[in-house]
């Protein structure tokens, strides 16, 4: 495959990661509500490795001015209390609506690709 020099596969992932980060942080609080330490570690997990805390605090406080989140201080067995983050109703309203908005592009992307043959050599014309 030919990639243009200017666009690797990490810069690529990165562009796509940007447009549903927030909607995968949503899922994984939708499963358990938690800190922002243990959600990195989750997308980390996850296979969103490129992930860290300099990405997801900032984008919980956003999610959290929107009415998405909400956070409260809980003690910790080990050192000073943290916030743990959960979903607001809010939230789950928009993870459902996100959710069903990415199928349809799934589908969408998919179904183009699938009607695009792949390259097994460049041609320069």
């Amino acid at each position: 495959m030919v990639v243009p020099e200017n666009v690797t596969a990490v810069d690529r992932r990165t562009q796509l990661l940007r447009g549903v980060l927030d909607m995968c942080m949503l899922a994984l609080l939708a499963g358990a509500p938690t800190h922002g330490y243990e959600l990195v570690r989750r997308l980390n997990a996850a296979g969103l490795e490129a992930v860290g805390y300099g990405t997801v605090y900032p984008l919980l406080t956003r999610m959290r001015r929107l009415g998405l989140v909400a956070d409260e201080l809980q003690d910790s067995p080990s050192g000073p209390a943290r916030k743990v983050y959960r979903l607001t109703p809010q939230g789950h309203q928009a993870l459902d609506g996100w959710a069903g908005q990415w199928a349809g592009f799934v589908d969408t992307i998919n179904a183009t690709l699938a009607g695009v043959a792949p390259s097994t050599s460049s041609t320069e014309g």
